[in-house]
């Protein structure tokens, strides 16, 4: 049977996967910064979900401090990503980089 560590390691590995996606095919700015925090939330279930051992040991504390200082970093990034995408839709208009091939709809 696979343990619960596991579990939260697999899928932070496919949340990982699904925001990578995400980041690399959605063209508008917004849905990019949110396939970007769900790939960091991905990476955070990986640093907790491997590190637990059998039951009865103690968790790892070093891996729950890392996870705790990488959400407050994300939603600040996050904050800023926000404050980027405003300015650049107040100057530009758009949603979308310059350099993107694929027409406005």
């Amino acid at each position: 049977m696979i343990g619960g560590g596991l579990i939260y390691a697999i899928a932070g590995a496919i949340l990982f996967s699904l925001g990578l996606y995400g980041l690399v095919v959605h063209p508008h700015l917004m849905r990019k910064l949110i396939a970007f925090n769900i790939t960091g939330s991905g990476v955070f279930l990986v640093l907790v979900g491997l590190p637990q051992r059998m039951a009865g040991t103690p968790p790892d504390r070093v891996s729950e401090a890392l996870v705790l200082t990488g959400i407050v970093v994300a939603v600040s990034a996050t904050a800023f990503g926000l404050a980027l995408v405003r300015r650049f839709y107040d100057l530009t208009g758009k949603t979308r980089l310059p350099n993107d091939p694929r027409p406005e709809p």
